[in-house]
This record gives C-alpha cells, sequence and structure tokens, in this order.
C-alpha cells in the first residue's frame, strides 16, 4: 500500500483540544443554545487551557464565563442578537 499524502500525526496538544472543543462547539443542541460549557479532561495541560481561554476571549463576538471546578462556559447569543 503506498503512503498516505498527508500527516496521521494527532497535532499538538493544544491543537487537540481545539479540535476537541470544535466537536462540542457544532453540536447541533449547541448551535440551537448557542452556549456550551467545558471541563478540562485530566490528560490536558493548564498552559493549553491558558491559551484556550486567551485565545476565545481575544475574539469578537465570543462571550467566555470562567465557571467552578476550572471549567468555562462559551457563548455567542449576544453577539447574534446584536446583528
Amino acid at each position: 500500500m503506498p503512503p498516505l499524502a498527508f500527516s496521521q500525526t494527532h497535532g499538538s496538544s493544544f491543537e487537540r483540544l481545539g479540535r476537541r472543543v470544535q466537536r462540542l462547539i457544532c453540536s447541533p443542541h449547541v448551535q440551537k443554545v448557542q452556549v456550551v460549557d467545558v471541563l478540562p479532561e485530566p490528560s490536558e495541560t493548564l498552559g493549553d487551557w491558558s491559551r484556550l481561554i486567551e485565545e476565545l476571549e481575544g475574539t469578537p463576538g465570543i462571550r467566555v464565563d470562567r465557571l467552578e471546578a476550572g471549567a468555562i462556559r462559551i457563548g455567542w447569543r449576544e453577539y447574534i442578537d446584536a446583528i
């Protein structure tokens, strides 16, 4: 079998975290309510979480609230309602 033309690596830990959050956001239920609570998994680093929160907070139209146990709530309804 010939080698694949694309990489089979799973990416960095930050990329994996980003893909996990993206999958949660893409859920039909989450798209309807326009908010999702995300709790860190044991395998995710504090550095990756800090970077994710920083990048989300810097994104126009996205609201990030810090919850108990290190969880975050990501919402975007206010932005949609303002349009």
